[in-house]
């Protein structure tokens, strides 16, 4: 532990800064923090933890015996604390920089990247370690189901991260995952995404690859051996391919899928896992591969693997009225939607598949990716697009059309409706669904409360 007793985080709620207040919190440091909206859980958790909470931005929140001022990644110029922070020459730091220097450093950690499946990656494979009796410190984008909280932090050895390749600060645009330290980095994909802050894939791939670059030679790389991107990174670090190709060095092979879970081998070498479809597959070997890395056994890592619980708003069924199981999904990538239809067939064989969607993202209420939206929406029996959220942030030439994906998909012959509102959406699928129906809902955000008022609707 560092010099530093009280840190004040500005920005606190948002998932990532709240979780880590809330960890730095039971290492001894006097917490305080502010935001524009303070509202439960994530301040019923901060309050719990005994720290001071204001609501709103203003001068008289800066604490004056604070050691130090942590910015978080949505907090920009104009706001009157940081302004005050500036102004008073006050120390500060971004969340990703402060989790490098108080947590990280001399740890042997393990940081999780990709375009998708970073958080089941990151969780499956902490919850490897603790059930192995290892302790290990942890930091979470996602509320895991295996765990209390999204982040711990503690005296092990071993830390698992999620690595996001978003920005770190307004004043560091480099991806928060260059902080980490890697000494073992999974890359699960790569992909275009985050049209906000990249203008192309390259770079992403500059991003990725500057993330390599930081993984030191007695370290390890996994990489996703059957995505061509992945594979055309470089390292210093030895690096192991794991996927389903002839030429990857970890080879994975699916022996059994049923709607409880899906065994599958690793060149040779059996395991199973309690979750659906061939992305959690995927997901799993790399945990497989990084927790060999880490000196776990084969016994500790199956263990490990066969008592994972997932994430909330994975896959999370809301409920069941008259025979219609309404499900929430983080999904807010086409892939991510496509990986996540797919591997439903297999929990709910022979059902029809409904999927909702909310164009909320930065990348997902533009038009760069709205063919592969559409592609996406095939895999499902039928599906709902709802309008795009906040679209004055997007250009009209730059924003996604969901009249034009709902009459692509249904030109397909795939029933898509386009509604304006969540009561249309609810009206629409009551008229549509019927028992046995299964209905997914992708969001990355609260989408208006959908999920009760789809449930009373039904009932």
């Amino acid at each position: 532990m560092s010099s530093f007793k009280h840190l004040h985080f500005i920005g606190i709620c948002g998932t990532a800064m709240g979780s880590t207040a809330a960890a730095l919190r039971t290492l001894g440091y006097t917490i305080s923090g502010s935001d524009e909206k303070v509202y439960p859980p994530m301040s019923d958790v901060l309050r719990q933890a005994g720290i001071t909470l204001t609501e709103g931005y203003r001068a008289e929140n800066l604490p004056a015996g604070a050691d130090l001022y942590i910015v978080g990644n949505a907090i920009s110029r104009g706001n009157e604390e940081l302004e005050t922070v500036l102004e008073r020459k006050l120390p500060y730091i971004s969340m990703a920089e402060l989790l490098k220097q108080e947590v990280i450093q001399g740890k042997r950690s393990f940081v999780v990247s990709g375009t998708h499946g970073k958080t089941t990656t990151t969780t499956m494979l902490a919850w490897i370690f603790e059930h192995a009796g290892k302790d290990p410190g942890f930091m979470i984008g996602g509320v895991p189901e295996n765990f209390t909280s999204g982040a711990r932090f503690n005296h092990s050895d071993l830390f698992v991260i999620e690595g996001d390749e978003y920005d770190t600060a307004y004043f560091d645009k480099r991806s928060k995952f260059l902080h980490y330290l890697p000494e073992c980095v999974i890359v699960n994909n790569m992909e275009f995404d985050h049209a906000d802050i990249f203008p192309d894939f390259a770079a992403i791939q500059l991003t990725f690859q500057r993330l390599l670059n930081s993984v030191p030679r007695n370290g390890l790389v996994l990489l996703n051996g059957d995505d061509k991107n992945c594979t055309s990174l470089k390292s210093y670090a030895p690096v192991k391919t794991v996927g389903t190709g002839e030429n990857c060095s970890e080879r994975i092979l699916i022996t059994e899928a049923s709607p409880e879970g899906t065994a599958f081998e690793i060149n040779g070498v059996a395991f199973s896992v309690p979750m659906i479809g061939e992305f959690n597959v995927r997901n799993a070997a790399m945990c497989v591969c990084a927790a060999r890395h880490a000196g776990l056994t084969d016994d500790e890592i199956r263990a490990g693997l066969e008592t994972f619980k997932g994430i909330r708003r994975r896959q999370q069924v809301r409920g069941v009225v008259g025979g219609i199981t309404v499900m929430d999904d983080f999904g807010h990538h086409p892939t991510a939607l496509r990986e996540t239809l797919r591997g439903l067939r297999q929990k709910y064989p022979g059902q029809r598949l409904w999927a909702v969607f909310e164009p909320r993202s930065n990348t997902s209420r533009r038009n760069v990716l709205q063919n592969d939206l559409i592609e996406a929406l095939k895999e499902a029996d039928g599906s709902v697009i709802a309008a795009v959220a906040n679209p004055e942030k997007v250009a009209d030439s730059e924003r996604l059309d969901p009249e034009t994906v709902a009459n692509s998909v249904t030109s397909a012959g795939k029933a898509c409706f386009h509604e304006p509102d969540t009561d249309a959406i609810v009206a629409r699928l009551k008229a549509e669904t019927r028992a046995g129906d299964v209905i997914v809902i992708f969001s990355n955000g609260g989408f208006d409360g959908i999920h009760g008022k789809l449930l009373a609707a039904l009932a």
